[in-house]
C-alpha cells in the first residue's frame, strides 16, 4: 500500500484505438499522479500494447493493482472482440498476461463499461456511449451493469451500424455538420429503444458536438474512463 493512511493505489489504464492513457488513483478515486498518454502502437497487436502499458506504468510510480479498459467484449480478462485494434486480440488473456508482466493483480473490462462506472448515478436505467475511434456502449440498471452490450455493431440506419455511421472514419469522411445530424438521430433512436433515464456521452469526439443536448443527456469527461477503474474493483468481478 502506497499511502500513509493505508489506501490501496490503483493504476487505471484506458486502451483506445489511437492512444493509451493511465494514472494512479487512491481508494476513493482521487488522482495520485498526472494522467499520461502514449500512442497506441500500430499495428495494434497484443505484444506491443502490453509493452506500451508497461512503459506507461513505469512512469506512474508505485501502485498495488491495475484496472484496464479495453475497446471490445471482455470475459474474465479474456478478449472476445477487438474491432478497432487487431484480430490477434481475440481469445487473448489480457488479464493474466498483464498481471504477470507487472507483477500486480489486474482486472480488465470493456472501456465503455468502466467509463460508465465512473459516470453513472446508480439510479434507474442509465446508458453510456463513447464516441472515439469506434462507438462504445454500456447499459446500467440501478447501478448494475448489463454485460457485453456492444451496441456499436448493431444496425443503426441505411444498413450501417452505429460505429460505421458515427466512428472516427465516418467523422473524417462526412464532416462535423453531417456527423452531428447523425448523432442527433442516434440519440433519438436510443431513447426510444432503451427508455433510459439518463444518457452519458464520453470519448474523444465529444468536443465535436455542436447541438443542444436533451435535458437527460450529459457529456462526461474523458477522465471518467480512468476514474471508473476504482469502481471495477468494487464490483463482484
Amino acid at each position: 500500500m502506497n499511502e500513509q493512511n493505508g489506501s490501496i493505489a490503483t493504476l487505471s489504464i484506458d486502451i483506445g484505438g489511437s492512444g493509451i492513457k493511465g494514472m494512479v488513483l487512491n481508494s476513493d478515486g482521487t488522482p495520485m499522479t498526472e494522467r499520461s498518454r502514449v500512442e497506441t502502437p500500430q499495428p495494434a497487436k497484443p505484444e506491443p500494447i502490453i509493452e506500451a502499458i508497461a512503459q506507461l506504468a513505469a512512469n506512474q510510480g508505485k501502485f498495488d493493482r491495475v484496472s484496464v479498459g479495453f475497446p471490445g467484449v471482455v470475459r474474465k480478462g479474456v478478449i472476445g472482440t477487438a474491432a478497432n485494434l487487431d484480430p490477434d486480440w481475440i481469445n487473448f488473456d489480457l488479464g493474466t498476461t498483464l498481471s504477470e508482466k507487472l507483477a500486480k493483480p489486474v482486472r480488465v473490462a470493456n472501456d465503455a463499461d468502466i467509463q460508465g462506472l465512473g459516470a453513472i448515478s446508480g439510479q434507474g436505467v442509465e446508458l453510456v456511449i463513447t464516441l472515439g475511434t469506434g462507438f462504445g456502449s454500456a447499459l446500467f440498471l440501478n447501478g448494475k451493469l448489463v454485460p457485453n452490450l456492444e451496441l456499436g455493431h448493431h444496425c443503426f440506419r441505411k444498413g450501417e451500424t452505429y460505429e460505421q455511421q458515427l466512428g472516427r472514419v465516418a467523422l473524417d469522411e462526412i464532416g462535423k455538420k453531417k456527423w452531428n445530424s447523425r448523432l442527433e438521430k442516434a440519440i433519438a433512436s436510443l431513447e426510444h429503444a432503451f427508455n433510459y433515464d439518463y444518457l452519458y456521452i464520453g470519448g474523444g469526439n465529444t468536443d465535436k458536438i455542436t447541438f443542444e443536448l436533451p435535458a437527460n443527456v450529459k457529456i462526461v469527461p474523458n477522465v471518467s474512463g480512468i476514474l471508473g477503474g476504482i469502481a471495477l474493483w468494487q464490483e463482484s468481478g
